[in-house]
């Protein structure tokens, strides 16, 4: 937000203002206690358990911290510190204050936090159950959805609710409409009824609708959250008496012209939009068993190099908006990248190797909807291999070096691309395919060519005729060439940039998850700047001051 400092998503237990965390045995309890006083800036109060995106950061750091430090837990209960209120949803105060950008981050923030949830129940074997121990609207109630399960307090006075459309004159920001069709698979025709409902369904047609899973009267509510809680537990493949790693805090300096961290540095280059990412790959000796792994804990370089992008690519996101186009560069030895990732495929099963792969897939997936210009510059002496080289296969465009630097006597040798069993499926994206499946949409012969070089290193040639590469110009015509696209690029309007990119990056199949970031978005996105609901008689403006909203009715 203009005018306003850099918002850090890092944060750890001892700076949670807004959320408790108990403990027994398999179950893990995560309490919603939001303080009203603590917003993330000033202006606005968190009544109601509503919450902004500090409330978020501190969830998102929980939910990761829960799969690494805790590998005894099975179970997740999310429940409310607030008798007969589970959550009034986003702070509508802070929507309506906040700009434009602000507002998509923040939703595109929480729908990622969402499908952290569902990731963990589908794929960490720790599964999520929302206890609803009262109301739950908005927000609150599409946090109950990203769960497995939602148990329901029947009191005759608690209600799950999603009213944006009537109230706010815009839609349910995280994903809400379309897990109620996609997931619980709620009626068309009772889900229409639902959401144009400002007072929300109480709980014996709640159960009916199939909006929750589970009801009990205060009374019984206890014992159905423990009795599902253990049957939920029996299903779970975690270790019970495994012992977690520290997600210690992630080292970053921020200079006026850039980022840097251990393993990844970042230039900023505002005169022409970039932001230029480079990463070092790791040294000799990671570990090669989940033994040396659980020892090296978050030191290891695929979490340390994980973690640090994430980082990097939510401070970027959120913090330098002007800066359109992002490039990807690499440097160290693609052996070695391939020697570090190897226990991945050796060991899937274990758990926190598991972790250290869904992470990865985490941040790819948030590269892959971060809307903004990605180029990969593959240049001697990088190391696009196995995971990293799913920053080449990311790219809107890229580019790779034919031969060596001819200028310089001191020149690596010639770059290389190496495809590894990482680019074959072990990262899916948001339409549940790989990049690489991707890449090669409805073309199978050209796909079946380019996973036939899987373990070899190509030069630019190879990789051009394996068709992993945009362009690969000569050492004469590289800097002519990678100038002019990023100066191009910069020259044309964001808005369309954005709606281009994400319509070519997820071909084939849609998922809840592309309808919720691509659907979902664009149309948010769109009702966002519309006078229905940000202008001076819109919803958002008018909500709380007892003056109904002026609506412009002509559909558009």
């Amino acid at each position: 937000m203009a005018g306003h400092a850099d918002i850090d998503f890092r944060t750890g237990p001892d700076r949670y203002r807004h959320w408790r965390l108990a403990f027994d045995a398999a179950v893990a309890t995560v309490t919603m206690a939001v303080d009203p006083n603590a917003a993330l800036r000033d202006g606005y109060e968190l009544k109601s358990n509503s919450y902004d995106l500090g409330v978020d950061i501190e969830l998102a750091d929980i939910v990761a911290r829960l799969r690494f430090e805790h590998p005894e837990v099975k179970v997740v209960v999310l429940t409310s510190g607030s008798d007969r209120l589970f959550c009034a949803g986003a702070n509508i105060a802070m929507l309506a204050s906040s700009d434009h950008g602000h507002k998509v981050n923040f939703c595109k923030f929480t729908n990622e936090t969402r499908n952290s949830i569902e990731q963990a129940t589908a794929e960490s074997g720790q599964t999520w159950i929302a206890a609803l121990n009262g109301t739950a609207a908005g927000g609150g109630y599409e946090l109950a959805l990203a769960c497995e399960e939602i148990l329901f307090v029947d009191d005759r006075s608690s209600a799950v609710s999603l009213p944006e459309v009537p109230l706010l004159g815009v839609l349910p920001g995280t994903g809400g409409l379309t897990r109620l069709v996609d997931k619980r698979h709620v009626r068309r025709d009772l889900a229409d009824a639902f959401a144009t409902r400002t007072e929300g369904v109480q709980g014996p047609t709640a159960l009916a609708w199939r909006l929750v899973d589970y009801l009990a009267p205060p009374c019984g509510f206890a014992p159905l959250v423990a009795a599902r809680a253990a049957t939920r537990g029996a299903d779970s493949d975690r270790p019970h008496d495994a012992v977690g790693i520290t997600l210690v805090p992630i080292a970053r300096t921020v200079r006026h012209d850039g980022l840097q961290y251990s393993t990844l540095r970042v230039s900023l280059q505002p005169a022409c939009g970039t932001a230029a990412f480079v990463i070092t790959g790791p040294d000799q000796g990671e570990p090669a068993t989940p033994d040396d792994l659980l020892v090296a804990g978050a030191d290891c370089w695929l979490l340390r190099c994980a973690r640090e992008l994430d980082d990097a690519v939510l401070h970027l996101r959120t913090n330098e908006p002007e800066l359109g186009t992002w490039t990807f560069h690499t440097e160290g030895s693609a052996d070695a990248v391939i020697a570090a990732e190897c226990i991945l495929g050796r060991y899937p099963s274990h758990w926190l190797v598991r972790e250290v792969r869904l992470l990865w897939t985490r941040v790819l997936k948030r590269i892959d909807v971060s809307s903004r210009t990605l180029v990969t510059l593959i240049e001697p002496g990088s190391c696009f291999a196995g995971v990293l080289a799913e920053l080449a296969l990311v790219a809107d465009r890229s580019f790779m070096l034919v031969g060596t630097w001819q200028d310089d006597d001191q020149s690596p040798p010639a770059a290389t691309l190496l495809l590894s069993d990482a680019n074959l499926g072990w990262l899916p994206m948001a339409n549940g395919l790989s990049r690489l499946r991707s890449r090669f949409w409805g073309r199978d012969d050209a796909y079946e060519t380019a996973r036939a070089t899987t373990g070899g290193a190509l030069e630019a040639a190879e990789a051009a005729h394996a068709e992993l590469v945009t362009f690969t110009p000569d050492d004469l015509d590289w800097h002519d060439e990678v100038r002019l696209t990023l100066e191009e690029r910069h020259s044309f309007s964001p808005d369309a940039l954005t709606a281009m990119e994400a319509n070519y990056r997820f071909v084939g199949p849609e998922t809840m998850e592309t309808k919720i970031f691509a659907r979902l978005s664009a149309w948010q996105n769109w009702i966002f700047q519309r006078p229905n609901a940000v202008g001076p008689d819109g919803a958002l403006r008018r909500f709380g001051t007892g003056t109904r909203a002026s609506f412009d009715h002509r559909r558009v």
